[in-house]
């Protein structure tokens, strides 16, 4: 490292990307808001990248600031295992990590998997939600044992051939068609069944990360968004949907089947789009040294029941 990046360093840059606020950030770190703004400028000087992007409406992260954050993740995670390796409690932690797409079928599953993890013994559980692109690297770059990557089935050929090149392993999970959800109170909530030509009024609620490997993204974007649909609110964080959903009566939502359970808590309705013939695979992803845990094979049981409950 240079003289002027040291540990403390990346911890700074972890923590801002972690809070998206320097003052949240200070007030976590137990330090002044111009020594982190400091400190952080110092090592983006020293990298001579720019790793956030400071706007009236906040912090972003840019596309270097990302990748930079990944070793940085890496690295910190690194020496806390050394530190672990030689601490004197002989007790075993219980150590389970997995990246995952916004699903709410998986989310179930993972809850009721934590809720039968040994509380007695110490824990480390990893569980993140984002793109197909960022669950490999993840794997890759970051410590992240296990993944679940999402995509439609017409990039299988893509998709296999990436996998090959980083030397990962997949199994499929599931194969499904989308439906739509929105709230009880959307007009179009009493049809059994929708068209495409249904939803041309009203305000699509998306991802806006869609990843598919060696295309661009405006190539991506024609395959998941329909050209007649112009109003969309991009949302990165699940539980945020729900609750635009909920409360704007005029959206709607393309997902993976959802339980009733979860339709009732949000007072939902899941509806099948008979125009809409694409279909969608969830693979698990992991190195192809890998060895399944106990505590992997039982989140995976956890899936399986959950998936079977939409797909026989």
């Amino acid at each position: 490292m240079g003289d002027n990046m040291n540990l403390l360093h990346l911890k700074y840059a972890v923590e801002v990307a972690k809070t998206k606020s320097i003052n949240k950030a200070a007030e976590n770190l137990y330090m002044n808001q111009p020594n982190l703004s400091r400190a952080v400028k110092e090592l983006e000087e020293s990298l001579g990248i720019e790793i956030f992007k400071r706007t009236t409406k906040g912090i972003t992260i840019t596309i270097q600031g990302e990748e930079f954050l990944n070793y940085a993740e890496k690295i910190l995670n690194q020496v806390d295992e050394v530190e672990n390796m030689f601490k004197t409690s002989k007790i075993k932690s219980q150590k389970f990590s997995i990246s995952v797409p916004r699903a709410t079928y998986i989310s179930v599953a993972f809850s009721k998997f934590a809720g039968k993890i040994d509380q007695n013994k110490p824990m480390e559980i990893f569980y993140k939600e984002t793109n197909s692109m960022r669950a490999i690297n993840n794997i890759i770059h970051s410590d992240y044992k296990l993944g679940i990557i999402r995509y439609q089935k017409i990039y299988d050929d893509q998709f296999k051939i990436l996998l090959d090149e980083k030397d990962l392993l997949s199994e499929l999970i599931c194969e499904f068609n989308y439906d739509i959800i929105m709230s009880r109170n959307n007009p179009l909530a009493a049809k059994s069944e929708l068209e495409y030509d249904d939803l041309a009024d009203y305000i699509e609620v998306a991802h806006a990360d869609p990843y598919v490997p060696s295309m661009p993204i405006t190539e991506i974007k024609k395959t998941e968004y329909l050209d007649s649909i112009d109003k969309r609110i991009y949302v990165f964080e699940r539980a945020s949907q729900y609750d635009i959903l909920e409360n704007v009566a005029n959206t709607f939502m393309w997902v993976s089947p959802i339980p009733q359970s979860m339709l009732d808590k949000y007072n939902l309705i899941q509806i099948p789009c008979k125009s809409d013939k694409r279909v969608y695979k969830d693979v698990l992803i992991y190195r192809s040294n890998y060895r399944f845990t106990e505590l992997d094979e039982a989140f995976i049981t956890e899936i399986c029941i959950e998936k079977r409950k939409f797909h026989n």
